[in-house]
């Protein structure tokens, strides 16, 4: 079931935003496993699966898919906090910084506040 007033208006935004965030966390994470990969495997990987989110975020956003962009945001808001928490009580386990590490701090905690605004729009449009 398609809902498009969800991508629209205010909501363009947040697809704008994802967008750009899917190219910045996938552009980031397919340099580092290309060339420093065995340096911190976990941290890179997550950056990928981050931008994995961030893509199915940007599409189903601007296709309306109100339940995928419900689940896709629960997924991102749980690895910040997930992994923000582990990168600050274990910063050992995370030798480079993923997108989600300390809270998104590395992108001005812009990972941290999108999921927050993304379900608060989507379940606002109800």
């Amino acid at each position: 079931m398609s809902d498009p007033a969800i991508g629209s208006g205010p909501g363009r935004a947040l697809v704008a935003v994802y967008g750009v965030f899917a190219l910045a966390a996938g552009a980031r994470a397919a340099v580092q496993i290309a060339t420093r990969f065995d340096e911190a495997p976990l941290a890179y990987s997550l950056s990928a699966f981050a931008a994995a989110v961030y893509v199915v975020l940007t599409v189903a956003l601007a296709r309306g898919d109100r339940r995928l962009a419900l689940a896709a945001c629960g997924i991102e808001l749980a690895g910040v906090l997930i992994v923000g928490t582990l990168s600050m009580a274990d910063p050992e386990a995370f030798p480079r910084a993923t997108v989600w590490s300390g809270y998104g701090s590395g992108y001005v905690f812009i990972p941290l506040l999108l999921p927050i605004l993304g379900l608060y729009w989507l379940l606002r449009r109800r």
